[in-house]
Protein backbone atom coordinates (compact mmCIF):
# COMPACT_ATOMS: atom_id res chain seq x y z
CA UNK A 1 0.00 0.00 0.00
CA UNK A 2 0.94 3.48 -0.28
CA UNK A 3 3.51 5.16 2.79
CA UNK A 4 1.49 7.70 4.33
CA UNK A 5 4.69 9.39 5.11
CA UNK A 6 5.24 9.93 1.40
CA UNK A 7 4.10 13.02 -0.35
CA UNK A 8 3.00 11.58 -3.88
CA UNK A 9 1.25 14.55 -4.98
CA UNK A 10 4.45 16.91 -4.37
CA UNK A 11 6.67 14.33 -5.71
CA UNK A 12 4.69 13.94 -9.13
CA UNK A 13 4.26 18.04 -9.38
CA UNK A 14 8.02 18.22 -8.16
CA UNK A 15 9.37 16.18 -11.06
CA UNK A 16 6.78 17.45 -13.83
CA UNK A 17 7.77 20.87 -13.17
CA UNK A 18 11.37 19.84 -13.90
CA UNK A 19 10.38 17.89 -16.93
CA UNK A 20 8.12 20.64 -18.47
CA UNK A 21 10.62 23.44 -17.50
CA UNK A 22 13.53 21.08 -19.50
CA UNK A 23 10.96 20.75 -22.62
CA UNK A 24 10.76 23.97 -22.83
CA UNK A 25 14.24 24.76 -23.13
CA UNK A 26 14.89 21.47 -25.41
CA UNK A 27 12.11 22.69 -27.98
CA UNK A 28 13.03 26.52 -26.98
CA UNK A 29 16.85 25.88 -28.08
CA UNK A 30 16.18 23.19 -31.36
CA UNK A 31 13.42 25.06 -33.31
CA UNK A 32 12.57 28.20 -34.69
CA UNK A 33 9.11 29.48 -34.63
CA UNK A 34 6.87 27.97 -37.31
CA UNK A 35 3.79 26.11 -38.05
CA UNK A 36 5.41 23.30 -37.02
CA UNK A 37 6.95 24.12 -33.95
CA UNK A 38 3.71 25.60 -33.19
CA UNK A 39 1.93 22.51 -33.50
CA UNK A 40 4.65 20.71 -31.43
CA UNK A 41 4.47 22.59 -29.01
CA UNK A 42 0.76 22.44 -28.67
CA UNK A 43 0.82 18.64 -28.48
CA UNK A 44 3.88 18.57 -26.45
CA UNK A 45 3.50 20.96 -23.42
CA UNK A 46 -0.38 20.27 -23.20
CA UNK A 47 0.07 18.77 -19.84
CA UNK A 48 -0.61 15.45 -18.93
CA UNK A 49 0.65 13.10 -16.12
CA UNK A 50 4.22 13.10 -17.51
CA UNK A 51 4.45 9.63 -15.83
CA UNK A 52 7.47 7.84 -18.29
CA UNK A 53 9.59 10.81 -17.60
CA UNK A 54 9.21 10.67 -13.81
CA UNK A 55 9.50 6.54 -13.79
CA UNK A 56 12.76 6.89 -15.77
CA UNK A 57 14.02 9.82 -13.40
CA UNK A 58 12.90 7.86 -10.39
CA UNK A 59 14.90 4.88 -11.35
CA UNK A 60 17.75 6.55 -12.15
CA UNK A 61 18.23 8.19 -8.61
CA UNK A 62 17.42 5.09 -7.00
CA UNK A 63 21.17 5.16 -6.08
CA UNK A 64 22.06 9.05 -6.22
CA UNK A 65 18.34 10.91 -5.10
CA UNK A 66 19.95 14.16 -6.41
CA UNK A 67 21.11 13.36 -9.55
CA UNK A 68 19.72 14.63 -13.13
CA UNK A 69 21.37 12.60 -15.21
CA UNK A 70 18.67 11.19 -16.86
CA UNK A 71 16.53 14.18 -17.10
CA UNK A 72 17.25 14.44 -20.80
CA UNK A 73 16.33 11.00 -21.28
CA UNK A 74 13.01 11.18 -19.32
CA UNK A 75 12.24 14.39 -21.87
CA UNK A 76 13.20 12.72 -25.22
CA UNK A 77 10.67 9.63 -23.78
CA UNK A 78 7.64 12.14 -23.77
CA UNK A 79 8.72 13.20 -26.77
CA UNK A 80 8.10 9.91 -28.35
CA UNK A 81 5.10 8.63 -26.10
CA UNK A 82 3.56 12.29 -27.32
CA UNK A 83 4.29 11.73 -30.62
CA UNK A 84 2.37 8.29 -30.88
CA UNK A 85 -0.63 10.11 -28.85
CA UNK A 86 -0.54 12.38 -32.46
CA UNK A 87 -0.29 9.80 -34.30
CA UNK A 88 -2.86 7.59 -32.15
CA UNK A 89 -5.62 10.49 -32.73
CA UNK A 90 -5.57 10.48 -36.72
CA UNK A 91 -8.75 10.14 -38.54
CA UNK A 92 -7.05 7.00 -39.37
CA UNK A 93 -6.33 5.56 -36.56
CA UNK A 94 -8.43 6.31 -33.26
CA UNK A 95 -9.71 10.06 -34.90
CA UNK A 96 -10.41 11.46 -31.19
CA UNK A 97 -11.16 15.25 -30.51
CA UNK A 98 -10.12 15.45 -27.20
CA UNK A 99 -6.51 14.81 -25.68
CA UNK A 100 -5.19 16.04 -22.56
CA UNK A 101 -8.83 18.92 -22.63
CA UNK A 102 -7.95 20.24 -25.53
CA UNK A 103 -8.53 19.11 -29.43
CA UNK A 104 -6.21 17.16 -30.62
CA UNK A 105 -3.51 18.49 -32.83
CA UNK A 106 -5.02 17.45 -36.65
CA UNK A 107 -8.34 19.44 -35.28
CA UNK A 108 -6.54 22.13 -33.98
CA UNK A 109 -3.63 21.95 -37.20
CA UNK A 110 -5.23 19.82 -39.99
CA UNK A 111 -3.84 16.54 -40.60
CA UNK A 112 -1.03 16.90 -42.40
CA UNK A 113 0.77 19.41 -40.18
CA UNK A 114 -0.29 16.96 -36.71
CA UNK A 115 1.73 14.20 -39.21
CA UNK A 116 4.89 16.28 -39.20
CA UNK A 117 4.52 17.62 -35.49
CA UNK A 118 4.37 13.81 -34.40
CA UNK A 119 7.34 13.12 -37.05
CA UNK A 120 9.17 15.92 -35.93
CA UNK A 121 9.05 14.71 -31.80
CA UNK A 122 9.96 11.56 -32.64
CA UNK A 123 13.44 12.85 -34.72
CA UNK A 124 13.59 15.20 -31.87
CA UNK A 125 13.92 12.71 -29.23
CA UNK A 126 16.58 10.94 -30.43
CA UNK A 127 18.37 14.16 -31.21
CA UNK A 128 18.30 14.56 -27.72
CA UNK A 129 19.11 11.06 -26.65
CA UNK A 130 22.21 11.48 -29.04
CA UNK A 131 23.12 14.66 -27.01
CA UNK A 132 22.68 13.29 -23.26
CA UNK A 133 25.92 14.85 -20.88
CA UNK A 134 26.47 11.14 -20.11
CA UNK A 135 29.21 8.87 -20.77
CA UNK A 136 28.67 7.67 -24.88
CA UNK A 137 28.18 4.09 -24.26
CA UNK A 138 25.53 4.98 -21.68
CA UNK A 139 24.40 6.65 -23.94
CA UNK A 140 23.92 4.34 -26.59
CA UNK A 141 22.49 1.85 -24.35
CA UNK A 142 19.52 4.00 -23.77
CA UNK A 143 19.42 4.67 -27.14
CA UNK A 144 18.75 0.87 -27.75
CA UNK A 145 16.37 0.58 -25.24
CA UNK A 146 14.47 3.41 -25.83
CA UNK A 147 14.02 2.76 -30.10
CA UNK A 148 13.87 -1.30 -29.31
CA UNK A 149 10.73 0.30 -27.36
CA UNK A 150 9.19 2.43 -29.20
CA UNK A 151 9.84 0.53 -32.86
CA UNK A 152 8.69 -2.08 -34.57
CA UNK A 153 8.76 -4.79 -32.31
CA UNK A 154 7.26 -2.80 -29.43
CA UNK A 155 4.99 0.04 -29.57
CA UNK A 156 4.32 0.63 -33.02
CA UNK A 157 3.66 -3.20 -33.32
CA UNK A 158 1.46 -3.36 -30.39
CA UNK A 159 -0.68 0.10 -32.69
CA UNK A 160 -0.35 -2.24 -35.85
CA UNK A 161 -2.08 -5.39 -33.29
CA UNK A 162 -4.87 -3.54 -32.27
CA UNK A 163 -5.93 -2.12 -35.02
CA UNK A 164 -5.91 -5.82 -37.07
CA UNK A 165 -8.66 -6.91 -33.37
CA UNK A 166 -10.95 -4.19 -34.73
CA UNK A 167 -14.03 -5.53 -34.72
CA UNK A 168 -12.73 -9.40 -33.87
CA UNK A 169 -12.99 -11.73 -31.47
CA UNK A 170 -9.41 -12.12 -29.56
CA UNK A 171 -9.03 -13.99 -26.36
CA UNK A 172 -7.01 -12.16 -22.96
CA UNK A 173 -3.52 -13.79 -23.95
CA UNK A 174 -3.64 -11.54 -27.68
CA UNK A 175 -5.33 -8.65 -25.81
CA UNK A 176 -2.59 -8.66 -22.81
CA UNK A 177 0.15 -9.30 -26.00
CA UNK A 178 -1.13 -6.57 -27.71
CA UNK A 179 -0.72 -4.13 -24.16
CA UNK A 180 2.80 -5.01 -23.63
CA UNK A 181 3.72 -3.66 -26.98
CA UNK A 182 1.53 -0.92 -27.32
CA UNK A 183 1.63 1.01 -23.92
CA UNK A 184 4.03 -1.54 -21.76
CA UNK A 185 7.16 -1.60 -24.08
CA UNK A 186 7.81 2.63 -23.63
CA UNK A 187 7.03 2.45 -19.73
CA UNK A 188 9.54 -0.56 -19.34
CA UNK A 189 12.23 1.55 -21.42
CA UNK A 190 11.54 4.38 -19.19
CA UNK A 191 12.56 2.29 -15.91
CA UNK A 192 15.54 0.36 -18.19
CA UNK A 193 16.71 3.26 -19.43
CA UNK A 194 16.58 5.04 -16.28
CA UNK A 195 18.62 2.60 -14.27
CA UNK A 196 20.87 2.27 -16.52
CA UNK A 197 21.81 6.20 -16.30
CA UNK A 198 21.83 5.25 -12.60
CA UNK A 199 24.30 2.52 -12.91
CA UNK A 200 21.83 0.24 -11.71
CA UNK A 201 23.37 -3.64 -11.93
CA UNK A 202 21.89 -6.21 -14.12
CA UNK A 203 19.65 -7.42 -11.20
CA UNK A 204 18.49 -4.27 -10.58
CA UNK A 205 17.57 -4.16 -14.29
CA UNK A 206 15.73 -7.25 -14.62
CA UNK A 207 13.44 -6.12 -11.37
CA UNK A 208 12.95 -2.64 -12.59
CA UNK A 209 11.54 -4.32 -15.88
CA UNK A 210 9.61 -6.95 -14.38
CA UNK A 211 8.06 -4.11 -12.68
CA UNK A 212 7.58 -2.28 -15.44
CA UNK A 213 5.64 -5.16 -17.21
CA UNK A 214 3.35 -5.22 -14.63
CA UNK A 215 2.32 -1.80 -14.13
CA UNK A 216 2.33 -1.51 -17.71
CA UNK A 217 -0.50 -3.62 -18.13
CA UNK A 218 -1.92 -2.50 -14.87
CA UNK A 219 -2.05 1.03 -16.27
CA UNK A 220 -4.05 -0.25 -19.48
CA UNK A 221 -6.50 -1.95 -17.86
CA UNK A 222 -7.18 0.56 -15.51
CA UNK A 223 -7.39 3.16 -19.13
CA UNK A 224 -9.70 0.17 -19.90
CA UNK A 225 -12.27 0.72 -16.97
CA UNK A 226 -11.82 4.45 -16.89
CA UNK A 227 -13.08 4.23 -20.70
CA UNK A 228 -15.90 2.69 -19.06
CA UNK A 229 -16.43 4.82 -15.80
CA UNK A 230 -14.40 7.85 -16.16
CA UNK A 231 -15.83 11.25 -16.16
CA UNK A 232 -14.71 13.00 -19.55
CA UNK A 233 -14.62 16.55 -17.86
CA UNK A 234 -11.45 15.05 -15.18
CA UNK A 235 -9.90 12.96 -18.17
CA UNK A 236 -9.27 15.36 -20.55
CA UNK A 237 -10.19 13.20 -23.40
CA UNK A 238 -13.51 11.27 -24.46
CA UNK A 239 -15.52 7.80 -22.85
CA UNK A 240 -17.25 5.10 -23.77
CA UNK A 241 -15.34 5.18 -27.01
CA UNK A 242 -14.10 1.13 -26.67
CA UNK A 243 -17.51 0.49 -26.98
CA UNK A 244 -19.00 2.15 -29.31
CA UNK A 245 -15.62 0.89 -31.62
CA UNK A 246 -16.74 -2.28 -30.24
CA UNK A 247 -12.71 -3.04 -29.15
CA UNK A 248 -11.35 -5.83 -27.19
CA UNK A 249 -10.65 -4.41 -23.50
CA UNK A 250 -10.47 -5.79 -20.52
CA UNK A 251 -14.03 -4.93 -19.10
CA UNK A 252 -15.76 -6.48 -22.17
CA UNK A 253 -13.55 -9.94 -22.02
CA UNK A 254 -13.23 -10.24 -18.12
CA UNK A 255 -16.17 -7.83 -16.87
CA UNK A 256 -16.07 -4.49 -15.01
CA UNK A 257 -15.31 -6.19 -11.66
CA UNK A 258 -13.16 -8.97 -12.61
CA UNK A 259 -10.79 -6.04 -14.50
CA UNK A 260 -10.25 -4.03 -11.31
CA UNK A 261 -9.16 -7.17 -9.06
CA UNK A 262 -7.11 -8.30 -11.89
CA UNK A 263 -5.53 -4.60 -11.74
CA UNK A 264 -4.88 -4.76 -8.24
CA UNK A 265 -3.20 -8.19 -8.56
CA UNK A 266 -0.98 -7.04 -11.04
CA UNK A 267 -0.09 -4.20 -8.82
CA UNK A 268 0.69 -6.00 -5.55
CA UNK A 269 3.05 -8.27 -7.94
CA UNK A 270 4.99 -5.28 -9.50
CA UNK A 271 5.47 -3.67 -5.97
CA UNK A 272 7.54 -6.69 -5.13
CA UNK A 273 10.09 -6.60 -7.44
CA UNK A 274 11.15 -3.40 -5.44
CA UNK A 275 12.18 -5.26 -2.53
CA UNK A 276 15.62 -6.04 -4.21
CA UNK A 277 16.86 -2.04 -3.81
CA UNK A 278 15.80 -2.09 -0.06
CA UNK A 279 14.83 1.48 0.01
CA UNK A 280 12.04 3.07 1.99
CA UNK A 281 10.09 4.38 1.09
CA UNK A 282 10.62 3.79 -2.53
CA UNK A 283 8.80 6.15 -4.41
CA UNK A 284 8.29 3.48 -7.51
CA UNK A 285 6.38 1.74 -5.23
CA UNK A 286 3.81 4.95 -4.54
CA UNK A 287 3.33 5.40 -8.07
CA UNK A 288 2.58 1.70 -8.81
CA UNK A 289 -0.53 2.34 -6.24
CA UNK A 290 -0.94 5.82 -8.17
CA UNK A 291 -1.53 4.22 -11.69
CA UNK A 292 -4.12 1.85 -9.87
CA UNK A 293 -6.07 4.69 -8.38
CA UNK A 294 -5.55 7.00 -10.61
CA UNK A 295 -8.82 9.11 -12.29
CA UNK A 296 -7.25 9.98 -15.64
Amino acid sequence: MMNKDFDLKAFLLENKIEVEKRLKELLNSTLKPSLLFNAMEYSLLAGGKRLRPILCLTASRIFDEKSSKALDCACAIEMIHTYSLIHDDLPAMDDDDLRRGIPTCHKKFGEATAILAGDGLLNMAFEVLSRQDIDPLTSIKTIRVISGAAGSLGMISGQMKDIEAEQKNISIDELENIHMEKTGALIRASLVSGGIIGNCDEKGLNNLDEYGKLIGLAFQVTDDILNVTGDPLVMGKSVGTDLEKNKATYPSLMGLENSIKYARELIEKSVSHLRYFNITPNPLEDLAWYILNRKK
